[in-house]
């Protein structure tokens, strides 16, 4: 890697590290990321945005503090039952904890297993 290109790619990892600690979460549909960034900071980095956008999160680009756009991926991050236990488990390997599973949710998660009826599928004959 070439000096110049070094130096940019550390820029871009110290401005996303910025970034990161200015990300606000809220709940629309799922919790997840909200960058807020100048239309200057978008344009000049708009390779990183489309990286986060990748990941799920959403790009609010402003001017003066005025939302100008609003940037969200195309269809929403959708993570398969094996991503999530490998991010559960990487989550628990790095706080040092393991999750457990609220008493009310699991008494709830049970009693909805058994009462569980079998599909009738004959209907899609």
């Amino acid at each position: 890697m070439l000096e110049h290109d070094r130096v940019i790619d550390d820029f871009i990892k110290e401005w996303l590290r910025e970034i990161e600690e200015l990300l606000t979460r809220y709940n629309y549909r799922m919790a997840k990321h909200v960058i807020h960034i100048s239309e200057l900071e978008a344009s000049s980095h708009f390779t990183a945005l489309l990286a986060h956008l990748r990941e799920g999160e959403e790009i609010v680009i402003e001017d003066d503090s005025r939302p100008v756009a609003v940037v969200h991926p195309a269809e929403p991050l959708r993570r398969t039952i094996s991503e999530s236990i490998a991010l559960a488990e990487a989550h628990a390997k790095e706080s040092g904890y393991e999750p457990t599973l609220d008493l009310d949710f699991a008494t709830d998660l049970e009693e909805i297993i058994k009462s569980r009826k079998p599909r009738n599928l004959s209907s899609w004959d």
